[in-house]
C-alpha cells in the first residue's frame, strides 16, 4: 500500500507540472499573437526600431544626403586604414557591412579605391 501512495504523490507532481508548463506554453503563444498583430502587448523585439537603420521601415531607401555622407566617411576610413577587408572596415566605422555596400560600390566606380583579392578577403585602398 505505501507504493499506492507514493505512486498517487509521484501523479499529483507531473500533473502540476503539466499544468504549469501548458500555462507558459498558452501565455507565450498569446504574447506572440500580440506582437505579431501590433498590439504591443509581447515581450519580443517585434516593434522596436531596426538597429542601424535609423527608424526605417525595411526595404525603405536611405535618403541621398545619408548616402553621401557615408560615403565621404568610407572615403576617409580607407584613407586612414588601407589594406582592410570589408569587415574590418564596418567595424571600425561602427556599421554593418551591408550599409557599406551602396558607398564602396559608388567609390569604386569613382576610381577613388582600388582593390586586391576576391569576395570577402577584397582587401580595400586608396588611388
Amino acid at each position: 500500500m505505501a507504493n499506492s501512495d507514493i505512486d498517487d504523490r509521484i501523479r499529483g507532481m507531473v500533473k502540476g507540472f503539466a499544468d504549469e508548463l501548458a500555462a507558459l506554453i498558452r501565455e507565450s503563444a498569446y504574447d506572440t499573437v500580440r506582437a505579431a498583430l501590433g498590439d504591443g502587448g509581447g515581450r519580443g523585439r517585434r516593434g522596436r526600431a531596426p538597429a542601424g537603420r535609423s527608424g526605417r521601415t525595411k526595404g525603405a531607401k536611405r535618403p541621398p544626403q545619408e548616402i553621401a555622407k557615408l560615403v565621404g566617411r568610407l572615403r576617409d576610413y580607407v584613407k586612414a586604414h588601407p589594406g582592410q577587408r570589408i569587415e574590418q572596415i564596418a567595424k571600425g566605422m561602427g556599421v554593418s557591412t551591408r550599409e557599406l555596400n551602396l558607398p564602396a560600390k559608388k567609390l569604386l566606380a569613382q576610381k577613388v579605391f582600388k582593390t586586391r583579392g576576391e569576395k570577402r578577403a577584397t582587401k580595400y585602398f586608396p588611388k
